[in-house]
């Protein structure tokens, strides 16, 4: 089965390795709450807030061993009063785990953005 599995940072700032830092954390939890391999992943989408332009957040991604998974960057869209210097992810697996199983992550800030389902 193909999931989507979603999860979100908060960085320290506009910092090349604050984004990078935030990035490897995020993935790296994803991936290990997630029980998942780098062949597992099928793609990620990774979004910034408009105040984060150091660095591309997929650059993490590469340095963990994603070099033959699709990786894309986008920006969030500049919504007022929006929590700064978050860094999400989409990532679409390949997984027999049950929707209601998978492990969505959000940390250090971004857990403000889903107290729903931030563990």
């Amino acid at each position: 089965m193909v999931r989507a599995i979603r999860g979100a940072v908060q960085v320290d700032g506009n910092d090349r390795d604050a984004i990078l830092a935030g990035t490897t954390e995020l993935v790296t939890e994803v991936m290990g709450r997630n029980n998942l391999t780098t062949d597992d992943v099928i793609s990620v989408i990774f979004t910034c807030t408009p105040d984060l332009t150091a660095e591309f957040p997929a650059l993490a991604a590469r340095k963990l061993g994603f070099h033959d998974v699709p990786l894309l960057c986008a920006t969030e869209i500049d919504v007022p009063g929006a929590l700064p210097r978050v860094v999400r992810l989409m990532a679409h697996v390949q997984t027999d785990r049950p929707r209601q199983e998978i492990q969505h992550v959000y940390l250090r800030g971004a857990v403000a953005l889903r107290v729903d389902i931030a563990q």
